[in-house]
Order: C-alpha cells, then sequence, then structure tokens
C-alpha cells in the first residue's frame, strides 16, 4: 500500500483532514467517495482537483467511488455561492451524468476485473423513493438545527445581504449531503469523503450523521481551493471556463491555458494536475529554473494534463497548431489543421471577404485593393521586396506572384502576414 496521505501531502493537495484518517487508510485497502454536481454535461478543470485526488486513491491502492448528484443537483449546495442555484429536470441530469462518467473514464479505472475498479453512483437512486416523512423521521432527528446554523456556509448566505435569504430546500442540503454518506458507508464500505475545502461543512455533517446513528467512526479530507498566484479565479478566462469537453473547448485552447500559466503557478499545478513523482517534478522545476524564458515547465504541464484529458493525438495537433501561430511551421502544418482550430489559433485576427470570382489575383491586388491588408499598392510592393510579407507561412518574394485556388486554406480561407507578428484571414465565400 502506498500512503495516500503522504501522497497529498508533498503535492500540497490537503487542506482539512480529520484526526485519524491516515492511520485508517495504511490499515489496509480502503473506500472513499467524492461528490460531483451534474449541472452541466460536462466538468471543467475546476473539478479536476478532486478527479486527481480520486486518481491517486485508486494508484494507491483503494477504491474510489464517483457520486455524480442526481438528486442534490435538483436542489443545488449552498456553500460559497451567493444565490441559489437554477434547479434541473430529470431527462437533462440523466444526458450530464452519462457525460461525466464518459470524462472521468479517462482518469479512473471502471472496467477492469481489479478489486479497486472505481463505480459511479448516482444519489438519485436511494433518493427518489425516499419520502419526505421517512427522511424528516430516518435522518432528520439526528442533526439539530443548532448543528445546521454553525456551518459556515449557512452563516455566510445567513449574514449577507441578499434580499433572498436561504431557501429551507438549500438549507437541507447538507442533511442531503450527510445522508449519501451515511448510505454509502451502510451499502458500499465508504468510511471516507474526500472534496474541496469549500465542502468541509457538508462532510463533516456527513461523519457526524454516521456517529450519532451507527456509532460508527468516519473520516475526512479536503484539498485546497485553487487560485492563482496572482489571486485571479483558477480555470477562468474571458471566455468562461476550461471545460474538459473539446467541443467547448478545443484540445487547442486547453493546451494553450495550461502553457501560459505564470512560472509560479506551474510548479504548483504540475505537482496537481499530473501523476509524475516527486523527483521528476524537482529536476523539471530546477530545469525551468535555469532557463525560464524557454518555459520548460509550463510545456511539460501542458503536455501532461493534455494528454490525460483528450489524448496523444490531439496533444500534438495542439502544439502543431502553437507552432503555426508561435514557430517556423511551414504551409504544410497550417493546412493541416482543422477550420474550428485554425480559426481558434487565429481568433481576434482581422478577417476581410472576398469572392471566389475573384481569384486568381495579383498579390498586391489581392493585399493593396480587394482587402486592406496594406492601405497602398506602394507600400505592399516594397514590404514584399523587403521579405516581410508570406502567405500560409510561405514568404512571397515575387511581386507579380498570382494567389488562386491553390492556396485556399479547408477550401475558403487565405493567411496573409505582414512582418512577423501581424496576421490577417482573407475569406473566400
Amino acid at each position: 500500500m502506498k500512503n495516500f496521505v503522504e501522497e497529498l501531502r508533498w503535492r500540497g493537495m490537503i487542506q482539512d483532514i480529520m484526526p485519524g484518517t491516515e492511520e485508517k487508510l495504511m490499515e489496509g485497502p480502503t473506500a472513499a467517495y467524492v461528490g460531483i454536481d451534474p449541472t452541466a454535461d460536462s466538468l471543467h478543470i475546476g473539478h479536476l482537483v478532486s478527479v486527481m485526488i480520486l486518481k491517486h486513491f485508486q494508484n494507491c491502492g483503494h477504491k474510489p467511488f464517483a457520486l455524480v448528484g442526481g438528486a442534490t443537483g435538483m436542489i443545488g449546495d449552498p456553500s460559497m455561492k451567493s444565490q441559489e442555484r437554477n434547479l434541473l429536470d430529470e431527462e437533462t441530469l440523466a444526458h450530464n451524468v452519462a457525460c461525466i462518467k464518459a470524462q472521468l473514464s479517462r482518469f479512473l479505472d471502471f472496467d477492469s476485473d481489479a478489486p479497486n475498479k472505481a463505480e459511479l453512483v448516482n444519489n438519485y437512486d436511494w433518493m427518489k423513493g425516499y419520502s419526505f416523512l421517512d427522511f424528516a423521521r430516518d435522518i432528520g432527528k439526528h442533526i439539530t438545527v443548532n448543528y445546521m446554523m454553525a456551518k459556515d456556509s449557512v452563516k455566510k448566505r445567513l449574514s449577507s445581504d441578499s434580499r433572498e435569504g436561504m431557501s429551507f430546500t438549500e438549507f437541507t442540503y447538507q442533511l442531503l449531503q450527510g445522508y449519501d454518506f451515511l448510505y454509502l458507508y451502510q451499502h458500499k464500505g465508504c468510511t471516507l469523503q474526500m472534496g474541496g475545502s469549500d465542502q468541509w461543512g457538508n462532510i463533516t455533517t456527513g461523519t457526524e450523521l454516521i456517529r450519532r446513528k451507527l456509532g460508527k467512526e468516519a473520516y475526512a479530507l479536503t484539498c485546497p481551493l485553487i487560485t492563482k498566484a496572482d489571486g485571479g479565479k483558477f480555470g477562468k478566462t474571458e471566455k468562461g471556463n476550461i471545460w474538459l469537453d473539446p467541443e467547448r473547448t478545443s484540445p487547442y485552447q486547453f493546451y494553450q491555458f495550461w502553457l501560459n500559466v505564470s512560472d509560479e503557478d506551474a510548479a504548483r499545478y504540475i505537482r496537481i494536475f499530473t501523476m509524475l513523482g516527486k523527483e521528476e517534478i524537482e529536476a523539471a522545476i530546477a530545469e525551468h529554473a535555469q532557463a525560464p524564458h524557454l518555459r520548460t515547465l509550463q510545456k511539460l504541464l501542458a503536455k501532461e494534463i493534455t494528454v490525460m484529458v483528450h489524448g496523444k493525438e490531439e496533444y500534438e495537433k495542439a502544439v502543431e497548431a502553437s507552432n503555426v501561430l508561435f514557430g517556423n511551421a511551414t504551409s504544410e502544418a497550417l493546412k493541416h489543421l482543422d477550420e474550428k482550430t485554425f480559426l481558434q489559433v487565429f481568433d481576434g485576427v482581422a478577417t476581410f471577404g472576398l469572392g471566389h470570382e475573384k481569384l486568381p489575383l495579383n498579390i498586391i491586388d489581392l493585399l493593396a485593393v480587394e482587402t486592406q491588408v496594406f492601405p497602398s499598392k506602394g507600400e505592399c510592393r516594397k514590404m514584399i521586396q523587403a521579405g516581410g510579407v508570406s502567405i500560409n507561412k510561405d514568404k512571397v518574394a515575387d511581386i507579380n506572384a498570382e494567389i488562386g485556388e491553390s492556396h485556399l486554406i479547408g477550401g475558403k480561407y487565405i493567411l496573409a502576414q505582414k512582418g512577423k507578428k501581424n496576421y490577417f484571414i482573407i475569406k473566400v465565400d
């Protein structure tokens, strides 16, 4: 048995841990779970810390359960939230649960014959037939209102300036999550619940319920909420969350997110979001310190996590796409990009329209008459002669060059480059 707690400790992945947890885990294989609210049909990188904890847990010989909150997702967790969530219908939740399981399968072994193979459970399965009266009698009587009111998540909402306050629905959330722990303790042998530090109050309600109702001990462990070194919110960009679903966040955008983190953040994230060992990580950090401008740490981080989430082939495509914009890529590499990735690589670049019937066109007419890449023919001519104009990453040396159908990327785009950094897209319809 590998020491799971020690593994998390050196990675900086423990915020709170209940006394006795480490000793319990060292006694032998243990079952534990992490809860995920299926409020969308994809996980985003904010979920990844909890998922990585389950991955390490399985890697250390223990049995992980991923609980998707089909029932609690209908209510919404008030922890760290300023307002109540929208409620989801059963059909939407079922779709979201199926999508999340597919994503979790990239991290956890659900399908082998190993005794510690992962399991996915849905609390809707045990809550849907539970009447309110039975729940109030069987569960509600064991936890006092005083105990529930003392939780930070409740106090924060009640003391906020919001006129809405906190609904009874939300107030019961910690009791429902506590019952999940009790149910999994009784039916699946789960003695440990793990999650983000904002879940500590809900998790300990579960351990308290198990203690009061069964007279047994259960355990809790939380990881810190991940932040950026500059205090900004982790995993958010101008366009919103970084999702694991390639339709929501392309592998190229995903790769770029990790490639662009600061040195300080890269040194933390590589411990948390990869399975690389301690010695390898320390060596990579030391190598990076010798030449930070090469961004070797960010490249390693981006590689490891992109391969884990999207696979090696998509990682290689993302690297190729990055080289198109920032490296010395050829026109061949450019033509390999699919349309979606091409448009993402050159997102925000000035775009001009051109009719198919205009082709072929002299290079100067294309860039200075039919489009406004250059303000005048004279300036365009000078720049070509100085070697400062490229079409589809190939330098144009001849002022009489003709640009035609064969130059179209994906049958409809031409990429013009003026100098080293000024790109323009010509879309041919």
